[in-house]
């Protein structure tokens, strides 16, 4: 189930205004045996916020509102959100591919996820699902840093600028500056790092592209070695930046 599969069913139900009681509990079977985890749901609610975006300069945005909440009561119910500040469960180590959206997926479950930080140095973002994420997680609170290519930021489809005009801290390497004329290098790295706690890494683009087309590899870890490793290079690069 990928996400345009899910935004379309959603579009669906909202499409006369009305979310009636026999739409929802089809909904909430369909979901039940579509979506089968939380990253799945995950990316339902953000197809829900998206096509709710879409949808809210109608005229009757108030029947828009009511829609999304009845969606989300079913994506997140009420038990879920009693027991949402109990301790989470250990997550398992992680590898995910593409072509898919399994990579993706997992990006967003960590945007999603987390708490406090977010420490991202990643080639170039252009895949908007991905950046939707990144300026939800800003709007709660999360103090999100991002390192990018400096020859990639101002490619098409790159939301490197959106990020920094939302007041995300965003650093590009500058590797072509005249203190090294010779160096034509990239800041190439595809990396981040989740509350101190999680890092996702690969040669996973974040990009369209990456999710449709190429043959990447995301791996989504815990491991105490590699966070300390990704995070001294991660401060070694903002320091240098």
């Amino acid at each position: 189930m990928n996400q345009d599969e899910i935004a379309q069913f959603l579009r669906q139900t909202l499409a006369d205004r009305h979310f009636s009681g026999s739409e929802q509990s089809s909904f909430a079977d369909w979901a039940a045996h579509k979506l089968t985890n939380d990253e799945a749901r995950g990316v339902a609610r953000h197809a829900a916020f998206e096509i709710a975006r879409e949808a809210i300069a109608d005229p009757n945005s108030t029947a828009v509102v009511m829609w999304l909440e009845a969606v989300l009561r079913i994506l997140v119910p009420i038990h879920a959100e009693r027991n949402a500040q109990a301790p989470p469960s250990p997550e398992q180590e992680r590898a995910c591919f593409s072509p898919g959206d399994q990579c993706l997926i997992q990006i967003i479950h960590r945007f999603d996820s987390c708490r406090r930080t977010a420490d991202v140095c990643v080639f170039t973002i252009t895949d908007d699902r991905i950046s939707r994420s990144i300026l939800d997680a800003h709007r709660r609170g999360v103090k999100i840093r991002i390192i990018s290519d400096d020859d990639k930021w101002h490619d098409l489809g790159s939301d490197v600028m959106q990020f920094r005009e939302a007041g995300i801290a965003v650093k590009l390497d500058n590797i072509h500056s005249k203190r090294d004329p010779h160096r034509n290098g990239h800041m190439h790295h595809k990396f981040a790092i989740f509350d101190g706690e999680r890092l996702i890494n690969g040669s996973y683009n974040w990009t369209r592209g990456a999710a449709n087309a190429n043959f990447e590899n995301l791996i989504d870890t815990a491991d105490p070695d590699l966070l300390a490793a990704f995070n001294e290079e991660f401060k070694r690069l903002w320091n240098r930046f």
